[in-house]
């Protein structure tokens, strides 16, 4: 048998370094950039996850929490998903839920054997950006951030390893006499070249990623910003159009809490008597003589007034010396750190957060053609 060549010695320096950079490189990076929706993690619970159910079985499916303790079936649709339709859900790690073939509305049967309707299950992981894919036959497929990511991780390093192989066979040997010779061994030269461009490739592999990646989160919110303007728009011009009802409501030092929106990346809550009417006369009087109009920031750091924009605002410094003096400004402020830390898991101090802020809207007038923002 021949000795171990340069190249064979080669081979295994590459094994060793692509291991390398799936572990301590690529893959981290790739994981990162393929979030191209990616949800603050910071701003939920550390077990809560959003899941997103996409129906492509031809058929119509219910979606059921099973209860770990009990089995009972809880509903999650509403009451079903539709082909080609898709549901989103909260849930959280571990939870498992069932995926039920609902009968053809026409025929009142299943496509199961028998005419009997099919289940399936899946259970939430802990990795992000979960999809679950009902394909034909109710199979279920289960997706991921982490999996994307290490499906392109793999692709990418098997083109990148093809060419380095290339480059290998074109130098070894093809024989155990040629193994002798001084020119068709790989020498250090050689060698470090390979591992260079192996390297490269990996590089700009990387490169495109994250341009995609970008491209889709610059296109994903150019589309939510246009929607929000003609949203916007619309509510503002209908008069008739109620306020949003709060889906449920609990009880929070002694206040009525209405939660309109409580999602892992925006939540909207309304807090009844929130400051007292001691407080809110504070609140003007110290902003009064500060009112100036309302900045946007510029995209750079800094801020600009706009035309848009015709609210009036002051920055209001919190003395935070006098809190235990009974200052009414600092009392309030406090009440506003304690209800954000009730709901987010930050631990927000006050140390070098910015002062308080009041602002005051001022209407134009039911004929003038665009909205107050």
């Amino acid at each position: 048998q021949p000795t171990m060549t340069n190249t064979n010695k080669l081979e295994k320096i590459i094994i060793t370094n692509l291991d390398t950079m799936i572990k301590q490189f690529l893959l981290p990076t790739l994981l990162l950039f393929f979030l191209h929706h990616p949800t603050p993690v910071q701003s939920r619970l550390p077990t809560e996850r959003p899941i997103t159910i996409l129906n492509e079985s031809s058929r119509r499916i219910s979606i059921h929490w099973i209860h770990p303790e009990t089995n009972e079936l809880v509903l999650q649709s509403t009451p079903d998903i539709l082909n080609a339709a898709s549901q989103t859900l909260n849930s959280y790690v571990g939870h498992t839920f069932q995926v039920t073939e609902l009968p053809a509305k026409k025929t009142g049967v299943c496509a199961g054997e028998n005419e009997e309707c099919r289940v399936n299950y899946f259970t939430v992981n802990e990795n992000d950006d979960q999809i679950v894919f009902v394909k034909q036959g109710l199979e279920v497929e289960h997706s991921d951030s982490k999996a994307v990511a290490d499906k392109s991780a793999v692709q990418l390093l098997e083109e990148c390893k093809s060419e380095a192989n290339k480059k290998i066979l074109a130098a070894s040997p093809t024989s155990v006499d040629d193994a002798s010779g001084s020119g068709a061994n790989l020498g250090p030269e050689e060698s470090e070249q390979i591992l260079e461009e192996l390297t490269t490739c990996v590089q700009k592999g990387i490169a495109k990623e994250i341009e995609k990646a970008n491209e889709e989160i610059t296109f994903q919110s150019e589309v939510r910003k246009g929607m929000a303007g003609l949203l916007e728009n619309y509510t503002c011009a209908d008069e008739t159009l109620n306020s949003t009802e709060a889906k449920s409501t609990v009880i929070w030092d002694g206040r009525k809490v209405g939660i309109i929106v409580d999602r892992p990346a925006s939540k909207i809550h309304t807090i009844e008597k929130f400051l007292t009417e001691a407080e809110c006369q504070a609140v003007e009087e110290r902003a009064k003589p500060l009112l100036h109009d309302a900045t946007v920031a510029d995209g750079s750091g800094g801020s600009h007034l706009s035309e848009s924009r015709k609210a009036k605002q002051a920055g209001i410094k919190v003395d935070w010396d006098k809190e235990q003096e009974g200052d009414l400004i600092a009392r309030l402020s406090r009440r506003v750190y304690d209800y954000v830390n009730h709901v987010l898991p930050f631990e927000i101090k006050e140390n070098g957060q910015e002062d308080l802020m009041s602002i005051q809207y001022f209407g134009r007038g039911p004929d003038d053609d665009k909205p107050d923002r």
